[in-house]
């Protein structure tokens, strides 16, 4: 027999969803079959997998340790330490049940394929580490990036540690309750601040959108704000506030009104990505995601990598580097 004693992260939810996790080879028949049979009890008591749980709650498993091992699958938590490199994230905001990184360029947010290892890998670790979760409790609930950044775009990544957390922030991504703020150089000189519109259409197959002008049947509304903060040679400096939230926005936009983002390789000019990888070591696109308000105010905010001012000082100099 094995009792569960469910904690915060795995209360509200059902048990059925509960039990499809702790027993995720399993068909849901058998787990049913399992309650039916009171094989399966929630505080001592027959249940249907409707009930919702709360903390404190006790489920006991009346399974031999064969069956129970069968269901519950291979555990890879444990080789978790020694697949991912030891890194220090920079860890920007931390509370109770949000994590927030200073996530940098060339780190997925999450995997792409199986082998990848991710910021959500990394978060993992930290969590382990510093004692938060235990790798017993990964069974049942696994912490969670709520945002994305692609992959050559530096900063603030967002995670649930607890379940609370992981919904919480998730819904106000979705939402669009949170006002969010980059930093991008690009190309060109701006002067005035501007709000743009326009619809996004995307190509899954070349993971490329193009911006219309007009509305069309597959493509989705678009709004993007910005604000030029230091004209420097022949860049500007800016901060975007992201309205809308769609694949490659920002870097899109600014490319269709005739200012890339430098470092940009899908959407920016190839001429000046290659004088600033030359002159300012700039490997990626110079953009960053710095600031986040969240509706009860707190506010999280995480520095620009060190390319940013390479690159601004390369044009105040006009010297190699």
């Amino acid at each position: 027999m094995k009792e569960i004693v469910i904690n915060e992260n795995e209360a509200g939810q059902r048990l059925d969803k509960f039990l499809g996790k702790l027993l995720k080879e399993a068909p849901a028949s058998f787990y049913y079959k399992m309650l039916r049979k009171k094989n399966i009890v929630l505080n001592g008591k027959k249940a249907t997998g409707n009930e919702k749980l709360t903390a404190g709650d006790s489920v006991k498993l009346f399974l031999s340790d064969e069956t129970f091992e069968k269901f519950a699958g291979k555990r890879q938590t444990n080789d978790l330490a020694a697949s991912v490199p030891n890194i220090a994230l920079e860890i920007v905001y931390e509370d109770h049940d949000v994590l927030a990184i200073n996530k940098p360029a060339g780190m997925l947010s999450q995997k792409a394929k199986k082998e990848d290892i991710s910021a959500n890998e990394y978060i993992l670790q930290y969590l382990l580490e510093s004692g938060t979760i235990t790798r017993e409790s990964l069974h049942t609930f696994k912490p969670s990036v709520c945002n994305r950044l692609d992959r050559n775009t530096s900063g603030i990544l967002v995670a649930g540690k607890t379940l609370n957390g992981l919904q919480q922030m998730s819904k106000a991504f979705r939402e669009r309750s949170m006002e969010k703020y980059y930093l991008a150089i690009v190309a060109g000189h701006i002067s005035k601040p501007r709000r743009i519109e326009g619809f996004l259409k995307k190509d899954g197959v070349n993971n490329q959108v193009t911006i219309l002008s007009e509305p069309s049947n597959d493509a989705k509304p678009i709004t993007t704000e910005y604000r030029p903060l230091k004209l420097v040679g022949q860049v500007t400096l800016l901060e975007v506030h992201l309205i809308t939230g769609r694949s490659h926005q920002i870097r899109a936009h600014l490319a269709s009104i005739g200012h890339p983002v430098i470092g940009d390789t899908k959407y920016g000019n190839p001429r000046l990505n290659r004088e600033f990888l030359k002159n300012a070591g700039v490997t990626h696109q110079l953009l960053h995601a710095y600031r986040l308000f969240l509706a009860d105010g707190t506010k999280i905010q995480a520095d620009a990598p060190k390319e940013f001012e390479r690159a601004l000082e390369y044009q105040r100099t006009g010297r190699e580097k």
